[in-house]
């Protein structure tokens, strides 16, 4: 199960999604469903068993369903967010 990044794509595309903001921290997560993202500003680093993905502002991820992570927000971060 792997994080997939997706470099330049279209903020106005994703304008209708919800909104998530999360202020510095840290923290366990488990994607019960897959998360489609683009992150409006900020950055985190995003650890699994296998790899340790930097997410930053401008990015499009995709959150495979079941994947089990750590999160380390470094800078406030604000993503339209959408499960599907």
């Amino acid at each position: 199960m792997k994080i997939k990044i997706i470099k330049n794509k279209n903020k106005s595309d994703y304008t209708h999604w919800s909104i998530w903001e999360c202020p510095p921290s840290q923290f366990d997560w488990q994607y019960d469903q897959e998360e489609h993202c683009f992150i409006i500003n900020g950055s985190v680093i995003v650890k699994t068993d296998n790899e340790s993905v930097h997410i930053k502002s401008g990015d499009y991820v995709i959150f495979p369903k079941g994947l089990k992570c750590y999160w380390e927000v470094a800078e406030s971060i604000k993503k339209y967010y959408m499960f599907k």
